[in-house]
């Protein structure tokens, strides 16, 4: 099995011990994703919506470095410190993902890096 290091300067760099994504074969898995503006570094600034706008930009960036798309996700994680927020995400990701969608899970946990309400990750397959 051969891995190669997804990196692009339109998302944000690692904040830890780990790569954007990593591909192998056909498979990329991005790590996840919070809402920091790539060329700040900071957490994006407005209401829930914007930040959940931005881990899906920050996620389809990564999958263009990788010559794909968000529509080639297969499964997607999203991590939320408020489920009341659930609606909300489902609005902003129907705008960056296309039917049929991919695989989810969405779970609330006490807290995430940053001190942010919303994170995700993805899988996506590519052809």
């Amino acid at each position: 099995m051969s891995k190669r290091i997804i990196s692009t300067d339109r998302a944000p760099g690692a904040i830890g011990t780990y790569n954007q994504a990593v591909l192998t074969g056909d498979t990329l898995y991005i790590s996840g994703q919070i809402p920091l503006d790539p060329a700040t570094g900071e957490v994006v600034q407005g209401d829930f919506a914007a930040r959940a706008a931005q881990v899906f930009q920050n996620l389809a960036a990564i999958a263009e470095a990788a010559d794909m798309t968000l529509n080639d996700a297969v499964k997607v994680t999203i991590f939320l410190t408020d489920l009341a927020e659930f609606a909300t995400v489902n609005e902003v990701m129907a705008r960056h993902f296309e039917e049929p969608y991919p695989a989810r899970a969405a779970v609330q946990v006490a807290a995430l890096p940053k001190g942010v309400d919303v994170e995700a990750d993805a899988v996506l397959v590519r052809g």
